[in-house]
């Protein structure tokens, strides 16, 4: 019987283990000088002033639109395809996440349709760069001055990413991503801030330290008490996570470029595969996954997405659906925003198996088990 493939697979280096093994022996393992030390790291990779790491990429959003003021009344578009998250940080704090249709060919927010959902309410837009592809950050930019936005990108899956020469993060006025094990790099759960604007930071610093005044990184003893200016969280990552992530930022570039090595594969041996079509290529896609879509022209689209990843797991191959339509889901499916495309990017996706060290010749076993599975 072949060996599985999982769709995701973490990777660490003896270095890294005893890095983190370090700092379980110095004895301080709560946010400290290695929080410190991948904060600055992180802020010069992205090109961002400020870098501010959190417990996850949740945290990071929800302090941004905390960090925004949103409140009961407040409209904030988001995209219709994205992990629920994204909507989640919108209403945690009294908004409402207005969903956004997508580009089918990028699985990225549409702009243009984003034009059309803003209202006297609407107070922001948060476009994501889904699965490791910038979105159109010129368009954004542009509507968001047009109707005086704020704009917060969840560039969860984007760290690494670049668009037009130039990072994610690198120009943002507020960027948000994610150390979860199937990203970039990963500290097991995590995320982080990066800005350009120095008070906005000093904010969101507070907010994740319970409304502190100065952080516990800042100030270096535990006897110097803060004054708290603001009501916060205790939304902090812990320096076991900071010593892993050194070592994994380390090596970034060489895994995002075997991640691009993997999907480039993946696109000769699939482009003549009957039904299937692979993802959007621009600029430099990181390729936190590599999300296909059954063409929505065949018969039946739906169930031979669902018959294809059956024949993946049954082949004991990692698939899953690209991601979520949160309008279609629970709490948000009574509010009944239309988003036909992100409807059908929900329901025609397949996820492959992606990550640094996947083989040439997984790949292959993956490209033909789908062969076989859509000439059916």
């Amino acid at each position: 019987m072949n060996a599985p493939i999982p769709l995701a697979k973490v990777q660490f280096t003896e270095s890294e283990i005893n890095a983190v093994v370090a700092v379980l022996r110095s004895g301080w393992v709560t946010q400290g000088p290695q929080v410190a030390a991948f904060e600055k790291a992180l802020a010069e990779y992205t090109g961002a002033e400020r870098a501010l790491a959190v417990s996850s990429c949740t945290a990071a959003l929800h302090l941004a639109m905390k960090a925004w003021g949103v409140g009961p009344g407040d409209e904030v578009i988001v995209p219709g395809l994205t992990w629920i998250a994204t909507a989640n940080a919108v209403e945690l704090c009294g908004g409402k996440a207005v969903f956004c249709d997508i580009d089918l060919a990028t699985f990225n927010l549409d702009p243009a349709h984003a034009e059309s959902l803003v209202t006297p309410r609407t107070v922001g837009i948060v476009p994501v760069h889904l699965f490791g592809l910038a979105a159109d950050m010129d368009a954004v930019a542009v509507l968001a001055a047009r109707h005086g936005l704020w704009i917060v990108e969840d560039a969860a899956c984007a760290l690494g990413t670049e668009r037009n020469g130039r990072r994610i993060g690198e120009g943002s006025h507020l960027a948000c991503f994610s150390f979860h094990p199937r990203k970039s790099i990963t500290t097991g759960e995590g995320g982080m801030l990066v800005t350009n604007d120095s008070s906005l930071a000093d904010t969101l610093d507070s907010l994740r330290n319970h409304g502190a005044g100065v952080s516990p990184s800042a100030t270096g003893a535990a006897h110097e008490m803060a004054p708290f200016p603001n009501v916060g969280f205790n939304y902090r990552l812990s320096d076991i996570q900071a010593a892993l992530a050194l070592g994994q930022l380390g090596r970034l570039e060489e895994m995002i470029a075997a991640r691009r090595a993997c999907a480039a594969r993946y696109r000769e041996l699939l482009a003549d595969c009957p039904g299937l079509l692979p993802p959007a290529d621009a600029d430099r896609h990181s390729y936190q996954s590599f999300v296909c879509l059954i063409d929505p022209g065949l018969p039946d689209a739906h169930a031979r997405r669902n018959s294809v990843m059956a024949a993946l797991t049954a082949a004991r191959i990692g698939t899953r659906p690209g991601t979520h339509a949160p309008a279609r889901l629970g709490c948000y499916a009574a509010s009944a925003q239309e988003t036909p495309r992100a409807f059908l990017a929900e329901d025609l996706s397949l996820a492959l198996p992606l990550f640094a060290g996947l083989t040439d010749s997984e790949i292959d076993r993956v490209a033909e088990t789908l062969h076989a599975a859509l000439r059916v």
